[in-house]
């Protein structure tokens, strides 16, 4: 299997789901032809049983296979808007580490992503409005993790300084915030508002 092979199916991985424009942007930036050459590609892998297409998404989506998520799942649309975040975030400067929705345990946040890109920071992509109770949990939940202290001991951590990561919400809906949270929350539409 070739090298580009592999990374397109360690992306698939990690992303859960790519559609195969964001498979273009991640993979085969640079060629005379990217189109037909994503499409060539992910032909063969689709034939050799690699991955599956899901093809009620136009441009088609891509998922492993046996595919982590269902063919009419409703997170397709959440799961392409977190890797749309890291093309934003990419298009200015590759984020050091980015991991979509990784888990921390019972009880504790579960962030759309985490990202180091100059700061370490917990993203939440929210293009649908929760209730002031859902996002009451959420905060509370953040403010368990931050008070665990397990963050300390991250690889990525400046050991003499650790830090905790910034809670970045992206939404077009304002969301009332708690007083008194012991780290920093940024509402922003996108992530090119961070620079400003």
């Amino acid at each position: 299997m070739r090298a580009r092979d592999k990374a397109i199916l360690r992306d698939l991985e990690r992303f859960r789901c790519l559609s195969r424009d964001d498979i273009i942007r991640l993979h085969f930036v640079g060629l005379r032809n990217p189109v037909n050459e994503a499409n060539r590609v992910l032909r063969r892998l689709r034939d050799r049983g690699e991955v599956e297409v899901i093809t009620s998404q136009a441009p088609y989506v891509y998922a492993l296979k046996p595919s982590p998520i269902k063919r009419d799942s409703q997170k397709i649309p959440h799961y392409l808007e977190i890797v749309s975040v890291y093309h934003q975030m990419a298009q200015l400067r590759a984020p050091d580490i980015f991991i979509p929705e990784p888990k921390y345990g019972k009880g504790l946040p579960e962030p759309d992503a985490f990202a180091l890109w100059g700061k370490p920071m917990f993203i939440e992509v929210q293009r649908n409005q929760f209730t002031p109770a859902v996002w009451a949990d959420k905060f509370a939940r953040y403010r368990t993790l931050y008070h665990r202290g397990d963050w300390t001991r991250e690889l990525w951590q400046n050991k003499q300084a650790p830090a905790f990561p910034w809670l970045i919400i992206l939404t077009d809906n304002r969301i009332a915030v708690p007083d008194g949270l012991p780290f920093r929350v940024f509402q922003i539409r996108g992530i090119r508002e961070l620079i400003k």
